[in-house]
């Protein structure tokens, strides 16, 4: 059952990063961004192996992985402004989000205060959460969203320009492409193996915590 879902979730990165080109790319981290567990880190490779293929500009991928990470962050934002940690408590667990999960960004927040936003970017796991603290502490929006676009750029281009040389490693070596008849059945298999991990890992985690 769970290899038929992380084969969905593959297919389903693939399908709206090829079809939707750079809107693909902003729905897809709005998605992460909004604490629903689809890893940037499976998203922006992928989004970095369509550059290698001159499908996307790097620069531009980036660009839209980071206004991606504004708009899903919205979501985390409102609720925390709205209903405070007994709500995400109570929901987050569908999410797989559990209490270590906030109580890292809720001390990660506490420390940098405003700053935590844009630091907490680049950081995994506190970039995924580091939006609740900021509106139960009523953040100015506009800071908000300036400091989220700024800490969330260099991390999607970061990631996209792993998948971009990864591309051209796979692009430019006979033995490699000799291997697969299909670069998707690459990625596929990677984007696979990294949602089960991923996936794995936080229901150890909440299984610990509860």
């Amino acid at each position: 059952m769970i290899e038929k879902i992380l084969g969905v979730l593959a297919g389903f990165t693939i399908w709206v990063i090829s079809s939707g080109g750079y809107l693909g790319i902003v729905a897809l981290m709005a998605i992460e961004s909004a604490c629903i567990p689809l890893p940037s880190e499976i998203i922006m490779p992928f989004a970095g192996y369509l550059v290698s293929t001159g499908r996307f500009d790097l620069y531009l991928a980036a660009t839209a992985g980071a206004v991606g990470c504004n708009v899903g962050s919205i979501f985390a934002y409102e609720l925390g402004r709205r209903g405070g940690r007994p709500a995400f408590l109570r929901w987050g667990r569908y999410l797989l989000i559990g209490p270590g999960d906030i109580d890292a960004a809720d001390r990660f927040f506490a420390r940098f205060g405003n700053m935590a936003v844009l630091v907490g970017r680049l950081l995994p796991v506190i970039r995924s959460f580091i939006a609740f603290p900021a509106g139960v502490a009523k953040m100015p929006l506009l800071q908000f969203h300036i400091y989220t676009f700024i800490g969330s750029w260099p991390w999607c281009f970061g990631l996209a320009w792993v998948g971009m040389v990864l591309g051209d490693k796979w692009n430019s070596d006979p033995r490699i492409k000799a291997a697969f008849h299909s670069a998707d059945l690459v990625i596929g298999v990677v984007l696979v193996a990294a949602a089960g991990l991923y996936v794995a890992h936080k229901r150890k985690a909440l299984k610990q915590a509860g």
